[in-house]
């Protein structure tokens, strides 16, 4: 008997050897293949959930094959690899941003860009140059306008700027728009007009119009406004996709596909020109048949997939239309509105649920984003198929304290914009009250509480970039505010973070062995104190294992 277990145990160990050795064996093959790239001399930042650094890259096809130290990735090097050396500045996962309207920001970059304007005169000047450069244009389109640089617009203020043309200016928020009054009469709009359902034509004291258009209200504007063609929206893509990888982007997830765009997306894929991945939003107001129809044309694939839901819930805190638990200052003025009713929202969210699509709930308010919650969890009560639910709460601004542990409890995640909080805080002050607008864009505490955090732009409302968005999110610490982020949470943010939002996590979002090759490398180490981030610029990005952008010397 003893004899036997002998046999048996040297069997086991011989067995287990040989298995090590072919393992191995199978380590070293790999590896003494040929290396198409290797970044070095790095900080290369993981984006993993230590938050593990290292020092060198190597990139095989389309596929990251090794990271690790200068000297380990160095040896793997052949003749025909070809190597960049970082000079000791962050490398990063691609940057992924997780809400952005693709098509129509490339077409609105060849508008007139309002954000970051301070004062009247600012937008005055910024308009009058566009004009004169632009004397084809029938109607003058822009936006990004601040609540904070012009509180209390005016049609008369446009017409005093642009008199022989219709004027349509877009709020940063995207819910406000300004119009001269050139576009009303386009429009049709008289002081007799009713306000729509949802939305709001504003009048004066006297009653006269003032030019400005909330919510639905703008859809007035908008019909008669110019559209783009085919042509133009495939250009737009071109566009897009170009400003994208100057930005270290190369995923997005777009919030704003209009009918046709998927098909744009699928002609550029089969073209070879779609040079992000993009995981493509659906209205939830789109008839069920359509929508299966579009996620058996555009299933789970690294490049283009469909299969995500977004409902729009609410408005925005600036705009007054955000749902709010608490009325606006002074007291007892509006507390907002829901675009449906709670009941209504659950019995989307819930078939939507059950059929396996991943739901977004567009909630910017605390009491919105409470009824979001509520109507995702009472989903998540019910059977689905077994499949994995990542459902989302999208540009949630306010949310009351009782709420936030519930996001890690129901795995939703929080999605937001963090360019947000560095240009409305002073407009909020004045909306919400000091304490409750120093706790706006609750990063942090959602972080802390276990919440899984996506960032995204929000472009064409607010820049396409990231660095920036991170700036942002890190910025709010140097003026001691309380929700402000640490540098690699608010990286993992736009990266991981990210890539969880869009059930993407196990090929992309963070540098490891076996995740697609989509990397950013910045001009400083942006981990060696604020100013290094400050400056900050992309030099080169690199999306399926190439080099698609580099900055011009």
């Amino acid at each position: 008997m003893a004899a036997r277990l002998a046999t048996l145990l040297v069997a086991a160990i011989v067995g287990t050897t040989l298995i090590a050795g072919l393992i191995v064996g199978a380590q070293r093959a790999d590896e003494s293949g040929p290396v198409d790239l290797i970044i070095h001399n790095a900080k290369v930042y993981l984006a993993d959930d230590p938050g593990s650094t290292a020092e060198a890259v190597a990139v095989r096809g389309n596929k990251i094959l090794k990271v690790g130290s200068e000297r380990e990735i160095m040896r793997l090097k052949k003749p025909q690899t070809a190597v960049v050396d970082a000079k000791g500045a962050s490398v990063l996962p691609g940057f992924d941003d997780a809400h952005a309207s693709l098509v129509d920001g490339g077409l609105a970059s060849e508008d007139v860009q309002l954000f970051g304007a301070r004062t009247l005169d600012d937008i005055r000047a910024r308009i009058e140059e566009y004009t004169a450069a632009h004397p084809e244009q029938v109607w003058i389109v822009g936006r990004g306008w601040s609540y904070d640089a012009v509180q209390d617009p005016t049609r008369a203020q446009l017409d005093a700027i642009v008199r022989d043309r219709p004027v349509k200016l877009l709020s940063h928020d995207g819910r406000t728009a300004w119009v001269n009054s050139r576009a009303l009469t386009a429009a049709g709009i008289t002081k007799r007009t009713a306000s729509p359902r949802n939305g709001t034509i504003a009048h004066d004291r006297r009653g006269d119009l003032t030019g400005i258009l909330e919510g639905e209200a703008m859809t007035l504007v908008d019909r008669v406004a110019p559209r783009a063609t085919r042509e133009e929206r495939a250009r737009g893509l071109e566009l897009a996709i170009r400003e994208a990888q100057r930005r270290g982007i190369t995923s997005v997830q777009d919030f704003g596909a209009a009918a046709g765009d998927l098909d744009l997306y699928d002609a550029a894929r089969e073209a070879g020109t779609l040079g992000v991945r993009v995981y493509a939003s659906v209205s939830g107001s789109t008839a069920v048949d359509d929508l299966e129809a579009l996620r058996e044309r555009f299933p789970d694939d690294p490049l283009l997939k469909t299969g995500l839901v977004t409902i729009a819930l609410d408005g925005a805190v600036e705009s007054q239309e955000a749902a709010m638990l608490v009325p606006y200052t002074p007291k007892g003025a509006a507390e907002g509105r829901l675009s449906t009713t709670p009941s209504e929202l659950s019995r989307l969210v819930s078939e939507l649920d059950s059929r396996g699509w991943q739901v977004a709930v567009e909630a910017s308010g605390d009491r919105a984003v409470r009824v979001a919650l509520d109507a995702l969890g009472a989903a998540g009560k019910e059977p689905n198929g077994g499949k994995a639910r990542r459902h989302r709460v999208e540009g949630l601004a306010v949310i009351d304290a009782e709420d936030i542990p519930r996001f890690a409890s129901l795995g939703v995640v929080a999605s937001l914009q963090p360019l947000r909080s560095a240009d409305t805080l002073n407009n909020w002050s004045r909306l919400l009250g000091p304490e409750r607008s120093a706790l706006g864009w609750p990063a942090r505490s959602l972080s802390a509480a276990g919440a899984h955090l996506a960032f995204g732009s929000d472009w064409p409302l607010l820049p396409l970039d990231p660095l920036e968005g991170i700036r942002a999110a890190v910025r709010r610490a140097e003026v001691h505010e309380p929700e402000q982020l640490t540098l690699k949470s608010a990286i993992n943010g736009w990266t991981s973070g990210a890539a969880f939002a869009s059930f993407d996590d196990h090929r992309k979002g963070t540098l490891k062995a076996g995740m697609l090759a989509d990397i950013v490398i910045l001009s400083t180490d942006i981990f060696a104190g604020p100013a290094k981030l400050k400056a900050a610029e992309v030099v080169i990005t690199i999306f399926d294992g190439k080099i698609v952008y580099r900055r011009p010397s």
